[in-house]
C-alpha cells in the first residue's frame, strides 16, 4: 500500500461547505475527496454494535444536540450520502441483536431493517447467538445480503456455518469483504447458545481469503467482531475510562498483508479518524455503537495499481432532531411494534432514574442484583454489568423499559460456592475485564489499582467476614452459572438449580409488587486507598 498520508498533507480535501437539505437537515458537509482522472473514489459507510437501539436517546453528555441516534434518522442520513457521494457501500461489523423487539421476533426485525436500509454485507457478532445458532441460521438466510464469518465452523468439521466472504460490484467498482468473529467475543454469551459451533483463529482464515481475493477486487475490507467486550454505557463516547482499544484489529492488520480496511465491532472503540497500521498501512475504524454514529471512510485508489492514494474518515453523530425519519424504516418499526401492544403496559414506577455504569457500582446494577437475591432468598445476588443495556427512567416504567434494560433470555440460577470460590469470582469482577460485578448481600473492600487477582481486601456477608470454607448460596444469571462471560470460576459451583423462568419475568413481578421502587444506595464497594 502506498503512503497516502503524505499526499493528504499536501492535497487538502475538496470539502464542500454547502449544507444539504433533502429529507432532513445535516450539519455535516460532504467529505468528498479530490480525485484525478486515473483515480477512483470509494465511499464506505459502516456501523457496528447497533444492538437494536432503534430510538433516539437523550444526549445528556453533549452540548451540541438534545437527542442522538435513531435507526430511521440514520437511514435518512445514509440516503443523503448515497445521493451525493460516489460508489457508496454500506457495511456492519456485528451485534445487530439485543432489545425487546429483537427478542420478541428472534432477530427478524434486525435483519428486516437492514434489508430496508440496503446493507451490502454484515459480519456476525456474539449477540446474534442470543436465541441459539439454529435461529440465527434461519434468519440470516432470509435476507439478500451476505452474513459473514470466515472462522466459524460446525464443531469438529470443516463445514462452515456462514459465508466467509463476498465480492460486491457497483458501477464497475469491486470490493471484497471478509467477516470474522473473535474467539473472546464468542465467550460473551450463554455457552449453550453456540454449542455445536467452533470459532477458530481469525488470522489464518483472513490470510487465506485475502489471498483468494487479491487481484479480483479493487479493495479488501475485513469486518471484525473481536477484542474486549464493550462497556455498556450510553455515554461511553464521553467517558475515556471505559473506552477499549483496537489491539486485536491492529494485530490482525500486522499479521495479514493485503487488508486495505478493517471495520471493527464488539469493543465499541470509536475512532474519530482512521487508525493506520504503521507497517501494512491498513486503515482501521469503528463507531461507539448503539446506533449513535454513522461511520464514513472515503478512499482514493489508483486505477492501475489499486493502491490507496488518499483517505479520509469520520464518525457522523446522528443528531436526531436534524433528520426527518425515513418513512419506510419508521413504518416498518411501527408495524412491528403494533404486533406487541402488551409491551407498552405500565408495570410499575421508580422514585428516580436508575443508571448503569460499567466499571463502577451502579443504581441499576444494585437493584437488579437485589432482585436476583430477593427472588430466591439466596445469601448473595450477582449481576454482570454487561447485562445492563439501558437506564430506567424516573416515574412510570413500562414492560418495554424493563425488557430493554435486560433484553436477554437468561434464566435465574441458584447455586452454592465456597467462600474461597466466591472470592475468586469477586476478583474476576474486580479485574474489570467484563465490567465490575454488581452485588447484593455483601460489602466488598477492594483496591482498583492493585494487580489483577489481588484486588479484594475483604468481604462482609450479613455482618460477618467471609469464611473461605463456608458454603454460600448465590443467585445469578444463566450465563454466569454456565461459566460464560469469562466467569469460569462458576464451574466449581455445586447444587446448581436452573429455574424454568426467565429473569425478566422476575423483574416484572418485582416492579408490580414493590413500586414505586427506590434507588438503592451505592455503598457495596468500598475503595481502599493505597496509602
Amino acid at each position: 500500500m502506498s503512503n497516502w498520508r503524505t499526499r493528504s498533507l499536501l492535497a487538502p480535501l475538496a470539502a464542500v461547505c454547502l449544507l444539504v437539505f433533502l429529507d432532513g437537515c445535516t450539519t455535516q458537509p460532504p467529505v468528498q475527496i479530490e480525485a484525478q482522472p486515473d483515480e477512483t473514489v470509494i465511499t464506505l459507510l459502516f456501523t457496528n454494535d447497533v444492538e437494536s437501539a432503534y430510538d433516539p436517546t437523550p444526549a445528556f453528555w453533549r452540548n451540541d444536540m438534545r437527542r442522538i441516534g435513531g435507526i430511521a434518522e440514520m437511514a435518512t442520513l445514509i440516503r443523503q450520502i448515497r445521493a451525493r457521494e460516489p460508489n457508496v457501500f454500506l457495511l456492519d461489523a456485528g451485534d445487530i441483536y439485543t432489545g425487546t423487539l429483537a427478542k420478541l421476533t428472534k432477530g427478524e426485525i434486525s435483519f428486516e431493517l437492514m434489508m430496508t436500509m440496503g446493507y451490502d454485507a454484515i459480519s456476525i457478532g456474539n449477540h446474534e447467538f442470543e436465541y441459539g445458532w439454529q435461529e440465527l441460521a434461519r434468519q440470516k438466510d432470509r435476507v439478500p445480503f451476505p452474513v459473514l464469518a470466515a472462522n466459524l465452523f460446525y464443531k469438529g468439521t470443516d463445514f462452515p456455518f456462514a459465508q466467509a466472504y463476498t465480492i460486491i460490484e457497483r458501477d464497475g467498482v469491486r470490493i471484497g469483504v471478509i467477516g470474522v468473529l473473535g474467539q473472546d467475543a464468542a465467550n460473551a454469551l450463554i455457552p449453550s447458545n453456540i454449542a455445536g459451533l467452533e470459532v477458530r483463529d481469525p488470522i489464518p482464515a483472513v490470510r487465506r481469503h485475502v489471498a483468494m481475493l487479491k487481484g479480483d477486487v479493487d479493495l479488501i475490507v475485513v469486518l471484525t467482531h473481536q477484542g474486549k467486550t464493550a462497556p455498556m454505557q450510553t455515554d461511553d463516547e464521553a467517558d475515556t475510562s471505559v473506552q477499549r482499544g483496537n489491539e486485536e484489529n491492529l494485530a490482525l492488520a500486522g499479521a495479514v498483508a493485503g487488508i486495505d480496511v478493517i471495520f471493527g465491532g464488539h469493543t465499541d472503540a470509536g475512532t474519530r479518524e482512521p487508525i493506520e497500521h504503521p507497517e501494512t498501512g491498513t486503515l482501521i475504524m469503528q463507531t461507539f455503537g448503539q446506533g449513535q454514529h454513522l461511520g464514513q471512510l472515503q478512499v482514493v485508489i489508483d486505477n492501475q495499481t489499486r493502491a490507496i492514494r488518499d483517505a479520509s474518515g469520520r464518525l457522523i453523530p446522528i443528531d436526531s432532531d436534524r433528520f426527518t425519519p425515513d418513512a419506510t424504516v419508521a413504518g416498518k418499526l411501527r408495524d412491528y411494534r403494533a404486533r406487541f401492544p402488551e409491551i407498552y403496559a405500565t408495570r410499575g414506577s421508580t422514585k428516580g432514574i436508575l443508571t448503569r455504569r460499567y466499571y463502577q457500582e451502579s443504581d441499576l446494577g444494585n437493584l437488579f442484583a437485589d432482585i436476583l437475591r430477593d427472588s430466591t432468598e439466596a445469601n448473595i445476588g450477582l449481576m454482570p454489568s454487561g447485562a445492563l443495556r439501558k437506564d430506567l427512567p424516573e416515574g412510570d416504567v413500562r414492560l418495554v423499559d424493563l425488557a430493554d434494560a435486560f433484553p436477554f433470555e437468561d434464566r435465574v440460577a441458584t447455586l452454592k460456592v465456597s467462600g474461597a470460590v466466591l472470592t475468586e469470582i469477586l476478583e474476576q469482577g474486580a479485574s474489570l475485564e467484563r465490567g465490575l460485578l454488581q452485588v447484593s448481600g455483601l460489602t466488598v473492600r477492594y483496591r482498583p489499582d492493585a494487580p489483577i487477582g489481588q484486588r479484594i481486601e475483604g468481604v462482609i456477608i450479613n455482618g460477618e467476614p467471609l469464611d473461605r470454607d463456608q458454603q454460600y448460596t448465590v443467585s445469578t444469571l444463566e450465563i454466569l452459572a454456565q461459566g460464560g462471560d469469562e466467569y469460569t470460576q462458576f464451574r466449581k459451583a455445586t447444587d446448581i438449580d436452573m429455574s424454568n423462568y426467565q429473569y425478566l419475568q422476575v423483574v416484572e413481578r418485582y416492579f408490580l409488587k414493590n413500586s414505586p421502587v427506590d434507588v438503592p444506595v451505592r455503598e457495596r464497594y468500598q475503595i481502599v486507598d493505597e496509602d
